[in-house]
């Protein structure tokens, strides 16, 4: 598959759905504890505008604590910048090939598809994940130890129920969907069925 083209192509779906918010929405607590829906949005469209020697220096600042110091830097945009300038930027980057400093190839999708749902969920609004781009996440994801799914899920095995894909080789078994075990195995609570259910919920409280 074409990661850059699924990249361009979530952006730009992205962007599309984030004018149909209501103002009322942007103050919303999304799905990441220190972010409201504003401010995730600030996070995805810094990726594409950051760079080395900025990001080393906000580490740096924050004592050697990347999610803080990424933290930090996505509320400061969001004073900033209004939602329509973030929606903006993200159209302007739709074809941007830069990304998170010291990030793989695969992660600027990743961060896509998984604070679209960041957003979106808190609101009760649906946003699909097209299977073909949740399975090469989920690949990536899982033996990350920046994500650190497969040591969380220890003794667990999450199988997809709409495609071709498993991970961990445990006793417990946890079923659901692809982009259900993404947003599982990237810590947050996911629609998950099977005898392990409940452990694996537990786990990402």
């Amino acid at each position: 598959m074409d990661i850059m083209a699924a990249i361009h192509a979530e952006r730009r779906s992205l962007a599309d759905f984030l004018t149909t918010l209501e103002e009322s929405d942007w103050n919303v607590q999304s799905l990441c504890a220190e972010w409201t829906v504003h401010e995730v949005l600030a996070h995805i469209t810094l990726s594409t505008r950051q760079s080395l020697p900025k990001t080393l220096f906000r580490v740096l600042k924050a004592k050697g604590n990347y999610p803080k110091a990424e933290a930090g830097w996505a509320k400061e945009r969001a004073t900033r910048f209004t939602p329509e300038q973030l929606i903006a930027q993200l159209r302007d980057d739709v074809h941007s090939t830069k990304k998170f400093a010291l990030s793989g190839t695969v992660d600027p999708l990743v961060d896509l598809l998984v604070h679209a749902q960041d957003i979106a969920r808190p609101l009760h609004r649906e946003r699909e994940m097209p299977i073909e781009y949740v399975v090469p996440a989920l690949n990536h994801v899982w033996p990350s130890s920046f994500y650190g799914g497969k040591k969380r899920f220890a003794g667990m095995k999450l199988i997809a129920t709409d495609a071709d894909w498993q991970g961990g080789d445990g006793p417990l078994e946890v079923h659901a969907p692809a982009s259900e075990l993404l947003m599982l195995a990237t810590g947050r609570k996911a629609r998950v069925s099977g005898p392990g259910a409940q452990e694996a919920t537990a786990r990402v409280a």
